[in-house]
């Protein structure tokens, strides 16, 4: 980025007020982390979960992620506005309008979760806890991008627990999986502000050890979810569906890092918001194959 961009004029976005909310919140990107929420439903409850439970738990997943993403606008609010990539965001809703939606989306998120069963109510302040501290994560450490892992990686195991009520093995297993693939991406993505992130002495993977090492780390990480998945197949008691779709995630993951390799801003958004919307289709698809054929 060009310093010098920052003297631009931001144009306003259009839109009603509906279109520049979920575009605040990038709900687009809601994609990531339901299918592997949803795919871990359906093996806990060893098939279709029941009407209610599927209910409470996408309203859980979408008002979590919207409070997530509403808190981040706030404590990035002057910051966002001095990048260029993201100088437009203050003016989609006033910072009196996101406060209100941010406290609204926090309690419709507590009160499902407080439906489902006691567990759920006991672990949903943690939850909601774990899901704002990433955004504070890059003012005092470079290992933000895996507290982004971890605040997507607790979608699953909160699936789980709304499921069976308990705690199991199958979804910690798959979280070390989440972690590494979200930070392995996020890693790639935040490649597009390099510059500015060095500029504003943002804590930062990319900035401490370069671009080229960066990536090299995402290859890294995304080879471990790989092995995640593997293992998850195993401790979930997966069949031989589950198993033919690992070379599809595989090639996914290579086609996402052959863009990054360009680091080009089209590129890259093409392979993070493609690739990664493919990944968690496939696994959804192919764990509903495995467990309802």
């Amino acid at each position: 980025m060009n310093p010098q961009d920052q003297d631009l004029p931001v144009e306003a976005p259009s839109g009603n007020a509906l279109e520049r909310f979920l575009r605040l919140i990038r709900f687009s990107h809601t994609v990531f982390a339901l299918p592997f929420a949803l795919g871990v439903l359906v093996v806990a409850a060893d098939g279709l979960p029941s009407t209610r439970t599927f209910i409470l738990v996408m309203v859980c997943m979408v008002c979590a992620r919207t409070a997530a993403m509403l808190f981040n606008r706030l404590v990035d609010w002057s910051l966002d506005q001095r990048n260029p990539r993201t100088a437009s965001r203050h003016l989609f809703l006033s910072k009196g309008a996101v406060v209100i939606l941010l406290i609204v989306s926090s309690g419709l998120f507590l009160a499902a979760a407080s439906a489902i069963n006691r567990l759920t109510f006991l672990l949903s302040p943690l939850a909601l806890a774990i899901v704002f501290f990433y955004s504070l994560t890059k003012r005092f450490t470079v290992a933000t991008h895996f507290f982004l892992g971890l605040a997507l990686a607790i979608s699953p195991i909160g699936a789980w627990i709304a499921q069976r009520g308990n705690v199991d093995l199958a979804p910690f297993v798959l979280a070390p999986g989440i972690i590494c693939w979200v930070a392995g991406f996020d890693l790639i993505y935040a490649t597009q502000d390099f510059e500015f992130d060095r500029r504003e002495g943002i804590h930062s993977l990319v900035v401490k050890v370069g671009i080229p090492r960066t990536l090299r780390a995402a290859q890294l990480l995304h080879t471990i979810m790989l092995v995640s998945l593997v293992a998850f197949g195993f401790a979930a008691h997966l069949g031989t569906i589950y198993f033919y779709a690992m070379p599809v995630f595989a090639a996914a993951l290579v086609y996402e890092h052959r863009y990054a390799r360009s680091v080009d801003v089209v590129g890259i958004n093409r392979a993070f918001f493609q690739s990664n919307v493919f990944i968690s289709a496939v696994f959804l698809a192919a764990v509903c194959l495995d467990r309802l054929i």
